[in-house]
């Protein structure tokens, strides 16, 4: 049974209320290694790090979960798109395969741990496909079966449209983000409501004391530090959004446009999660007009229960950062960029940072190395984006580096078009890189 949500710019998945609860941090401790962000990505590696014997302790500047989490469709797969063909095209088949296999042992260990952590864990085959361009599909199902997944291509679906293709692969899964991320979570180490202000070497400062760690893992969705990795120009944001539909016709498998804007299909309970409207933060976009408007057409006697939004960073090759958070910082790691998939790369990252920080060698690693090539002609749109906006002469900049903000009619808010940070009318800080709240 579904709740109905009395609070609709919330997910679902806060539908039975908060289950989690950590004490903040209260004076100076030592740990092996240090976590820093409550994401489902943070609370990973964190576990991980424990199973393997490693004090680790994970710190939240909010509640854990009260981010990108909270927001996600959660379909997990390692189905990313029309990624493999990229890949190929880009780095070869050798590192395809890499990238496939490294996301299909993460896949395998997630549903793992979630079908003994939760019971909403539900086994599906998932879909990309295309409105117009049957010949991106069949690339891509060609790459797949080279890299040594099965695939095929289709034209049948549940959707109310007609496709020109599709790439299926079966027995992916879907399940509850929050359930499961709060039962890992359990037995860790976790401060609430303790945010780092300042780093330096081995040290991280907090609002309510010191840390000591050997190791530094930040894994806060768009990096902290702007001084080293570059990440604010190997990355940018992109925004977009969800509405529940009850009585609609649901689908029992999931769905993805081929199009970074186009809809996204999958059901939890009797409720349709539809995705969409989407457009880099601090742009334009259909935001949740666009997913009503489809509702209308093809679902005209549906109820919208709730919509929400999220954002995901974008890197320069589609292909996540995880590792060495730059050369010049050995014992400080990342994990950020999952290009709208951080449901198996989250589990990726926690299983090549437990390597890594045991000392042992993670053999597909070298795929999602930080420090790997950043001339892709993505840079060049991050710059223009950038420039542009740390000279638009116009008022409140955002604090992160200056660029000035746009006001975000929609869900009224100033989102940063440089690097996605973002903040209510009030000015307080919603989404990060920005570390401080907006000053007017």
């Amino acid at each position: 049974m579904v709740l109905i949500i009395r609070d609709t710019m919330k997910s679902i998945w806060n539908d039975d209320g908060r289950k989690f609860q950590a004490e903040s941090l209260d004076g100076d401790i030592k740990t092996d290694v240090l976590v820093i962000g409550g994401g489902l990505c943070g609370i990973l590696c964190a576990y991980m790090l424990k199973e393997s014997g490693i004090d680790c302790v994970l710190v939240e500047a909010d509640k854990i979960c009260g981010g990108i989490t909270n927001d996600t469709t959660a379909k997990i797969t390692f189905q990313h798109g029309l990624i493999y063909h990229n890949i190929i095209k880009k780095y070869g088949l050798e590192k395809a395969q890499h990238y496939y296999i490294s996301q299909k042992n993460a896949f395998e260990k997630l549903t793992e741990l979630a079908s003994q952590f939760e019971d909403d864990l539900m086994r599906c085959n998932s879909y990309v496909y295309s409105m117009q361009d049957r010949g991106v599909i069949e690339k891509e199902v060609e790459a797949l079966n080279k890299v040594g997944c099965r695939a095929e291509f289709c034209t049948d679906t549940e959707l109310p449209f007609q496709v020109s293709g599709a790439v299926k692969v079966e027995n992916q899964a879907k399940f509850h983000p929050l359930k499961f991320a709060y039962a890992v979570a359990k037995d860790l180490k976790i401060y609430e409501n303790t945010k780092v202000v300042e780093l330096a070497p081995h040290t991280a400062i907090t609002n309510r004391g010191k840390i000591k760690a050997k190791k530094i893992i930040i894994a806060t969705h768009f990096p902290l530090i702007n001084k080293h990795g570059g990440y604010f120009l190997k990355m940018y944001q992109h925004r977009s959004y969800v509405i529940a539909l009850k009585n609609a016709a649901n689908v029992k498998d999931m769905y993805v446009d081929e199009r970074m804007e186009g809809l996204s299909f999958r059901s939890y309970d009797d409720l349709m999660l539809l995705g969409g409207g989407s457009h880099r933060t601090g742009g334009t976009g259909g935001n949740w007009a666009e997913l009503e408007s489809f509702s209308k057409r093809y679902y005209p006697n549906a109820e919208t229960v709730a919509k929400w939004a999220t954002q995901d960073c974008m890197t320069l090759d589609s292909v996540p950062y995880i590792g060495q958070y730059s050369k010049s910082t050995p014992d400080l790691y990342v994990a950020t960029g999952f290009n709208k998939w951080g449901m198996t790369s989250s589990m990726v990252s926690a299983m090549i940072l437990t390597d890594l920080l045991s000392g042992r060698k993670n053999e597909y690693a070298h795929i999602y190395s930080p420090s790997r090539s950043i001339w892709h002609p993505q840079l060049a749109i991050n710059i223009f984006e950038s420039a542009k906006g740390l000279l638009k002469p116009t008022a409140p900049r955002c604090p992160h580096m200056g660029c000035a903000l746009k006001y975000n009619r929609q869900e009224h808010s100033w989102d940063c078009p440089c690097h996605g940070s973002r903040f209510d009318e009030n000015g307080k800080l919603i989404n990060n890189p920005a570390t401080d709240d907006m000053k007017r």
